[in-house]
């Protein structure tokens, strides 16, 4: 049985003439903790909506639990949980009255289970307290427990952390760890801050204007975001065979166009030139490159001054 529980295939969503998401392959296995990534306006709403079944996509398919029929689908979604865009609660009631209000309207027969989500996020002891005293956090907090009632194997947040105090941020970063680890829960959530998510994902999907720009897996986002040289030479097939066996050099990735990126022995760069040369390998452009998370983004994802204009737009498309 493939570990795959979520893939789409040329996921595509129109408005009018509006292509909010275009052609979007994605897939996450169980255990991810997986980050939907990109400025505000990049289809990433959509994309959850159409996970959800509560926008239907223009082209395209999706696959849950290895379920791709409408009926499939259906039933899949009965072991997923969404929380997008901003929970609903009454703001007058208890945050344990919510949840047996929820309970009912899902029709759930363990009223234990609302105890123990309410100890699971952190919230058994709020006990009177109306959740219009609540902080944003610890209603972000509620929103989390009313999607875990069910049981879901797998959960999907649309920017759980945006606009929370960073002591909110930590809060919901350390519970959705917890569920993760200890629930054996799958997560997908989406966010425009690169920085919290570097703190919590597995894998990363990152998007710009609708499309799938990279997928990568947190280990390999932490590799981009090292110091390292990029080397180009005369003779880029023979380069890391040199580096290998005259440097013992392990720690380098290939380019597609065949130069090298140098992570290993950066601080002896005149001696690798040396023994480039003395093998016969002329360097080109020997330069390093000292990334981090928020150049990495800025770099997938373009001049946030590019997005601007069309955030608006889309951003509205994505509320129909």
């Amino acid at each position: 049985m493939s570990d795959i529980i979520i893939k789409t295939t040329e996921l595509t969503k129109q408005y009018m003439k509006n292509t909010v998401v275009k052609s979007a392959d994605i897939s996450i296995k169980k255990g991810m903790i997986c980050g939907l990534v990109g400025p505000n306006g990049a289809g990433k709403t959509t994309i959850m909506k159409m996970l959800g079944g509560l926008v239907l996509p223009t082209e395209g398919e999706i696959e849950l639990f290895g379920e791709k029929s409408e009926k499939g689908l259906a039933h899949s979604r009965s072991r997923m949980s969404f929380m997008i865009e901003t929970p609903y609660a009454k703001q007058n009631m208890t945050a344990r009255q919510n949840l047996e209000k929820l309970r009912l309207q899902k029709g759930l027969p363990n009223s234990d289970r609302v105890d123990e989500v309410l100890k699971l996020v952190g919230l058994a002891d709020t006990g009177n307290k109306s959740v219009k005293n609540f902080s944003l956090g610890m209603k972000q907090r509620l929103g989390i427990a009313g999607a875990m009632l069910t049981k879901p194997e797998l959960m999907v947040l649309d920017e759980p952390v945006n606009g929370l105090d960073p002591e909110g941020i930590v809060e919901i970063r350390e519970l959705l760890l917890k569920l993760n680890r200890e629930e054996h829960m799958t997560i997908v959530i989406s966010s425009h801050i690169l920085s919290e998510l570097s703190l919590l994902c597995t894998d990363y999907v990152f998007i710009r204007k609708g499309e799938i720009v990279e997928t990568i897996s947190a280990e390999e986002l932490n590799h981009k975001c090292h110091e390292f040289y990029h080397i180009d030479s005369d003779n880029n097939a023979a380069l890391p065979a040199m580096l290998e066996n005259k440097l013992g050099i392990h720690d380098i990735r290939v380019r597609r166009d065949g130069s090298v990126e140098l992570y290993e022995r950066i601080d002896e760069i005149r001696l690798i030139s040396k023994t480039m040369f003395e093998n016969g390998i002329i360097p080109t452009e020997i330069h390093m490159h000292d990334a981090n998370l928020e150049e990495f983004y800025m770099k997938l994802v373009g001049d946030e001054n590019d997005q601007r204009d069309k955030s608006a737009e889309v951003s509205a498309a994505e509320k129909h």
